[in-house]
């Protein structure tokens, strides 16, 4: 059994305030894990960045993802930029995303599942989105 993960970051403005979206399925469609948190000022790309930075910090550390018994996270992104930096079929020409495509890098170590990542349409991204712009509504409203 795999795990589906969707992922999600957003700036309002581009840049501006930012924040994620993280969400991690079993197979059987039950939600093991979820956040949406602000990120602080950032870019869409950074954002997005950070997403799968937190994602990975999660399936590492959150006994329910690692005690679930599945091989393979299956990581849904709806940003084809990332998700083609992080498969290696794009090179990273801006300094600040090759820093957090590193900082993937170096947390993917700790994660004990094979990793597949692939875009998806944004229609089928709306859990992760929900996320993000309910983190964005929240600090709107501080």
């Amino acid at each position: 059994m795999d795990l589906i993960a969707h992922i999600d970051g957003g700036a309002r403005g581009n840049p501006g305030p930012a924040a994620i979206g993280v969400m991690v399925r079993d197979g059987k469609g039950n939600v093991l894990a979820e956040e949406g948190r602000c990120i602080g000022h950032g870019t869409n790309n950074e954002a997005e960045y950070q997403a799968l930075i937190r994602l990975l910090e999660v399936a590492a550390q959150d006994p329910a993802i690692k005690d679930s018994g599945a091989k393979t996270l299956r990581v849904h992104c709806d940003s084809k930029l990332i998700v083609m930096q992080v498969t290696g079929e794009w090179k990273i020409k801006e300094p600040r995303l090759r820093d957090l495509y590193d900082k993937v890098q170096q947390v993917k170590r700790h994660v004990p599942f094979v990793l597949r990542i692939k875009h998806v349409p944004r229609e089928q991204n709306k859990d992760a989105d929900r996320l993000v712009n309910q983190a964005l509504d929240a600090a709107e409203k501080t």
